[in-house]
Parts: C-alpha cells; structure tokens; sequence
C-alpha cells in the first residue's frame, strides 16, 4: 500500500477574475474548491491512476471535513488523525498575476503527534511512505526528522517531495525518490547549472548523499532522472500551461505509482512525466484520459 503524509491539509480556494486592483472590490468571474495539500494531491493522482492508496495527516474542523468528503468521493481512503483546530483555507487568484494567500495550519498537540506517529510505525516492508510539503508552524518541518525515521524503521519505503534543507535532511533514511527542480538544486548546492552535465552532476551528489532515485524538473526543459546505474532525459512536451499547482505533486504520483508496481525506471519516469505535464495543462489536477494521451508523447533517452 502506498501512503501519503500530508502534514498541513488545505481546502484550496481558487479565484479567477482579470484583474486584482488593491484597495478596491474585485468581483470574481469563476472560483473552485478541491482538497489540497501535496500528498493529498499526490493521492488524488494515484487513484486516477488505479493505485490503491492511503492519506494521511492531520485534519480539523468544518473545512477538515470538507477535504475528508471529497478524498472519500474519490474513493481515496483516509485515515488522518482529528486535530482541534480547522484545517487552513489556501487562496489561489488566478488574474494577470498569480497570487497566493495560504493559511498557517492548526496547532498539532503531542498526542495527536503521537497518533500519527503510530500509524507510521504500524506499516511494514510492503507499504511506501510520500511524504510531501511543509509543517505546520507548531511543528516546523524538523518534524520530519521523527516521521520519516518512524516509517523506514518499519520496513516502509519512502518518497520524500521537500525543498532546501528538509530535503537534504531526508536524505539520510535513503529514500527511494526526491524531486527537486533544478532551481532547488542551484540553490542547495549555491551554483548556476548549466547544460544536462551540470544537472546531472549535483543530482549524482543527492543520490551520493542517500537518495535511491532523483528526478531533476526542468518545467518547460524537460526532466532527469538519475539512478546510480544511469541518467535518463524526458524531451518536454509542448503545451499551454494552465495550472501551476500540483504539476510536480503529479509527477511524483506517476512515478511512485509505476515503480512500487514494476521497479521499472523508464517506465516510471514516463508516467511521471505524462502526470505531471498533464496536471500542468489542465484546470485541476489531471484526469485519467489525458494522462493516458499525453503519456503517449513522453520520449526518454539514456544519457
């Protein structure tokens, strides 16, 4: 079974209209509300993708139950611990300019900490663990420190989706994916890359660090995967972008959702690549028939 950890639940509140004008009333042409939160995207995905999984996390309040609902609509188990406060409302408006408003999160006591902690360590060899995105504040991302350790000391897998120095620090449980963009990169190692090579040897440095599998995200440039027995380089698909949140939380789902299933890299890649543009291209996270299509497109050469 594959888990996802999604520490800091959100509903995502997204707006569409022109223009903001500050200091003024801004009527909206359209607005949606989905269930957000990077492992709770990377669950979406992978249900659209048939794969069984499991969510995680916390959840609180009125809007906990709203993200609840709508996992359970999509036939996504759950089995995320109650906190006492609401789960975060994060505002998306989609005008000339993005702009996020995102909610700091409820306040996670000790016990329910600890809940959580034993669903983590009631896992076994055959389950894997993504853990994606921040804590929240009375937390901090340090937290990870203690989860993630909870996970592989039960034999789980896990697949770690963090920036900066909480990625670097998951590299020592040796996890079986992390997903840097090579902006992330530059700035873990405080270099300007340039070219494939340049790629290719700090992501080399990430797996040298503990990192089973590294896939490198370049947006409209492609993606790298490398492996310590070969780099592998997705062409990028051409396409209007509409949507860019959840893209990388897909790729992430496409490329667990095939390796856990046949520990094949290219074919994981490919149906990371097909996930993550998809979602990329669309209004929502992607629907099954247009991953499908767009996996059709995805070209891999071995570097």
């Amino acid at each position: 079974m594959i888990y996802t950890v999604t520490l800091n639940p959100s509903i995502d509140f997204i707006v569409r209209l022109d223009k903001v004008v500050v200091g003024s009333v801004n009527r909206m042409t359209s607005d949606d509300k989905f269930a957000g939160g990077k492992g709770i995207n990377v669950s979406r995905i992978l249900q659209r993708l048939g794969v069984e999984n499991t969510a995680t996390g916390f959840l609180g309040g009125f809007t906990g139950k709203f993200v609840e609902d709508g996992l359970k609509a999509e036939n996504i188990r759950t089995k995320f611990v109650k906190v006492d406060q609401d789960t975060r409302i994060n505002v998306k408006i989609k005008a000339d300019d993005e702009t996020e408003i995102n909610g700091a999160g409820p306040e996670i006591s000790p016990e329910q900490l600890a809940d959580l902690e034993a669903i983590l360590t009631g896992l076994s060899a055959d389950d894997t663990v993504v853990f994606a995105g921040s804590a929240p504040s009375s937390l901090g991302n340090q937290i990870y420190n203690r989860l993630i350790p909870a996970a592989r000391q039960a034999g789980a897998q896990v697949v770690c989706d963090f920036e900066g120095q909480t990625l670097l620090d998951s590299l020592n449980y040796q996890p079986l994916l992390v997903k840097p963009n090579n902006h992330e990169l530059e700035v873990i190692f405080d270099v300007k890359l340039n070219g494939l090579a340049d790629v290719e040897k700090y992501a080399r440095e990430i797996l040298a660090k503990g990192a089973q599998n590294v896939i490198i995200s370049m947006a409209g440039d492609g993606a790298l995967l490398v492996t310590p027995e070969a780099a592998y380089f997705a062409k990028p698909i051409k396409g209007q972008v509409k949507n860019s949140v959840g893209a990388g939380d897909s790729m992430v789902a496409g490329f667990t959702g095939e390796f856990v299933k046949s520990a094949d890299p290219i074919e994981a890649l490919k149906w990371g690549v097909a996930c993550g543009t998809s979602t990329a291209f669309s209004d929502d996270l992607a629907d099954i028939d247009f991953i499908k299509e767009t996996y059709q497109k995805v070209e891999v050469e071995k570097l």
